[in-house]
Parts: structure tokens; C-alpha cells; sequence
């Protein structure tokens, strides 16, 4: 493996937009529509991306049923990850029982059109099934061949130190960024003791590390503060706008734009092993490029995280 494709190795395509916007059911059949997927894809993997991760949840199916469709018509096969319970669109079947889960791995393959998948995540932790059921589940798929490895998201460190004295996940998928580090202090030297990889999504919070949200100013059409403004409402902060005054003087004084620098930042994290990017358009994967370009040392990374509060 060459340096090039070590470095692209570290980036995986996030797929929640699809179909909608990310698991938000009052936004099922938004998001981007399979022919803007298609190309979001098409850019991905001739760029040398080969890791797409996406969910049941995202989209109510589409967006694992956009993947599949883009499969069949390529040829192409990316090692996919998939995911299950997300809480936001928890009913009456929901949780991470064994007959559910197996149930909805069965969906996820039927609408990805594979037999089985690279990675199997629990999107979330379910405090209503036994913690011992969950992870004798997921290693039962491993060994009937469904899926390659198994998973958490969305755990914290008590969650993700409970199911480590059972067993080890491979992944642990978990929300990073310079706006929002908490995972620093327990998540990631857990992950670091015991050997676990560590994937960061939502590298750009959202796009408020790109630039777009301005103090005083009403957000952009279609962006996140306008379609799911609740998970980054608390970021309208006089101090949080100082910090990205001073992180963009940063990106000028580099030449480089916001997203560039914050995702540089990400892949400088030692313990990071990759980063889930969900580009809306195929020509915003440009600043992941770029980021891998711009190597920063550890002083460089530090520089930056002191600059957010």
C-alpha cells in the first residue's frame, strides 16, 4: 500500500444524506436524491475511497437502498458498514434484542443487495436489552459470515468500558471535532488501552467549521441550522464565534478554507483511525483532499484545539 492510498484509507464515506437527513424521520425522502448519490459515489471512488458507512435508520432505508442500486449498476464494492437502533426512530420494534437485530441486518442486505458486510454497528446503547445479548448477537453474525466485525456509535466511556469487560469491538463511531472533544477524555485512550479503532463522524460539526454560520446572521438555505438546528443549537455562542473568527484568520493566514484545516486537524489526532465525511455535493469532497495534503504537527493540532473553548 502507498502512501497515497494509506492516507485516502483513513477516510469513509458517510452516507446518512441519502434519502434524507441522516435518521430525522420528519425528513424521510429529503436529503439527496438517488442521482445526486450516484454522483456523490461515483467521485468517492474514483477519488480511491472504498469504505461507505451508513445505517437503517438514514433516510427510512433509502439511503441503504441508494448504495445497493449504485452497486448493482457499477459493478463496484466498497467495504460497507451499516448500523442499527437509532433512537430517533425507535417504535414499537426497536432496541437491540436478537430477533430484532437479526431481522434488520436480514433488511440491510436485502435493500444493500449483498450478502453480508464488512462491519456491524449498534447505533446507539439500549439500556432495555442485557448488554451480554447485544454482544453475543453481533459475534454470532461474525460467525455465521454475515458480517465481518462488529461495533458501537454513540457510546460513552461507561457504556464502551461495560461491553469492553465482555468483549472488544472493533469500531467504536463516534461524533469529533474541534467542537466537540469530549470523547478525549475517557472514549479515545480507551479505545487507544485496548486496541480499538476509532472513526469520528460529523468531522465539521454540522458546518460550523466551515465557515457557513455567522454570528448575527440567519443560516443558509437547506444547511443543518436550518433542517436539524437542535443537536447544534448550543454552539450560538459569542465565545464559539470568537473561536471561529480566530480559526478562520488561521485558514487564511495557511491559504487553506475552514473545512480543509478542521479536517487536517482530525487526521493529526493520533488515535483517530478514520474520519466519516457526508459531503451534499461530489465537489465537497475536494477539502478532504486537501486535508490530507496538509499534514500538521502535534504543536500545530495543539495551536488549534486552544483556540475553541
Amino acid at each position: 500500500m502507498d502512501a497515497t492510498t494509506a492516507a485516502v484509507s483513513r477516510i469513509v464515506l458517510g452516507c446518512g444524506n441519502f434519502g434524507g437527513i441522516g435518521s430525522a424521520p420528519e425528513l424521510f425522502g429529503q436529503g439527496e436524491p438517488d442521482e445526486r448519490a450516484f454522483a456523490i459515489m461515483d467521485e468517492a471512488w474514483d477519488l480511491g475511497i472504498r469504505a461507505f458507512d451508513t445505517a437503517d435508520a438514514y433516510g427510512g432505508g433509502r439511503s441503504e437502498s441508494a448504495i445497493g442500486s449504485w452497486l448493482n449498476a457499477t459493478g463496484n464494492r466498497p467495504a460497507i458498514t451499516t448500523k442499527t437502533f437509532n433512537p430517533m426512530t425507535a417504535g414499537a420494534d426497536s432496541g437491540l434484542s436478537r430477533g430484532r437485530v437479526v431481522r434488520q441486518l436480514e433488511s440491510s442486505l436485502e435493500r444493500l443487495g449483498v450478502e453480508r458486510v464488512e462491519r456491524y454497528l449498534a447505533h446507539d446503547f439500549d439500556p432495555q436489552t442485557p448488554l451480554e445479548e447485544v454482544v453475543a448477537t453481533f459475534q454470532s453474525l461474525v460467525e455465521t459470515g454475515l458480517i465481518g466485525a462488529w461495533g458501537v456509535s454513540n457510546f460513552n466511556a461507561a457504556q464502551l468500558r461495560a461491553t469492553l469487560e465482555i468483549a472488544r469491538p472493533a469500531v467504536v463511531q463516534n461524533s469529533y471535532s474541534l467542537l466537540r472533544r469530549g470523547d478525549e477524555r475517557e472514549v479515545l485512550p480507551l479505545c487507544w488501552e485496548f486496541g480499538v479503532a476509532y472513526e469520528a463522524f460529523s468531522p465539521l460539526a454540522g458546518g460550523w467549521l466551515t465557515g457557513k454560520y455567522r454570528r448575527g446572521q440567519d443560516p443558509p438555505a437547506g444547511s443543518r441550522m436550518t433542517l436539524r438546528p437542535e443537536a447544534y443549537a448550543h454552539l450560538r455562542d459569542d465565545r464559539v464565534f470568537d473561536a471561529l473568527d480566530a480559526f478562520e484568520a488561521t485558514a487564511v493566514d495557511r491559504d487553506v478554507d475552514c473545512a480543509t484545516l478542521a479536517l487536517a486537524w482530525l487526521l493529526a489526532q493520533p488515535h483517530v483511525n478514520a474520519i466519516v465525511v457526508g459531503p451534499r455535493r461530489p465537489e465537497h469532497l475536494a477539502p478532504v483532499f486537501s486535508a490530507l495534503d496538509l499534514q500538521l504537527s502535534a504543536a500545530e493540532a495543539a495551536e488549534l484545539a486552544a483556540l475553541f473553548p
